[in-house]
């Protein structure tokens, strides 16, 4: 009897587990079925709501490709007009910077005969200079010394009628008050 009631019991457990799993496998389908119902239902509202975009997205490709086909040529057109203008202007400065370097040259060679031209009368006017002082400042101080004889000429012919002031002693010479 204890094999039998061992089998039976082990039997017994497996029916409960088969029986649990069955109800968990039923409990999943529904959670599932319901799952995707609502899913569904999201993407119904999700197809509701994007497919007029989707529609106008698709009008307005339509709309910009009509007007890109029109345009294209003209851009083309335009695209070759502004590659000739700037090779046009691209001539241009190169004419303009070869004139400006002639230009250029001339000022360089004009300001150096200008700077010569400007240093020589310099130079002159320092000469001069030179010249007057030496001519006038010669005799004016020949005329300042012979003052300056006469003067203390002066001086000592008024001093020799007056007895000689004494000044301070011999020693005190060196002291200054």
């Amino acid at each position: 009897m204890n094999n039998e009631i061992i089998q039976l019991a082990c039997i017994a457990v497996i029916a409960l587990g088969v029986l649990v799993q069955t109800i968990l496998l039923i409990a999943i389908c529904l959670g599932m079925r319901k799952g995707l119902s609502a899913l569904k239902g999201e993407v119904d509202d999700l197809k509701s709501s994007a497919m007029p975009t989707v529609e106008k997205a698709r009008v307005l490709i339509d709309e910009a490709s009509g007007f890109l086909t029109r345009v294209g040529p003209k851009v083309e057109s335009t695209v070759t007009d502004l590659s000739a203008i700037a090779s046009n202007l691209r001539a241009q400065a190169a004419e303009v910077e070869i004139a400006l370097g002639d230009i250029l040259e001339k000022v360089d060679k004009q300001s150096s005969r200008i700077d010569t031209m400007f240093s020589g009368t310099l130079d002159a006017v320092d000469k001069a200079s030179s010249f007057v002082t030496q001519t006038v400042g010669k005799p004016v101080r020949q005329l300042s010394g012979l003052v300056a004889g006469v003067k203390a000429a002066v001086e000592s012919l008024r001093t020799n009628g007056h007895p000689m002031r004494n000044h301070g002693d011999p020693d005190d010479k060196d002291m200054f008050v």
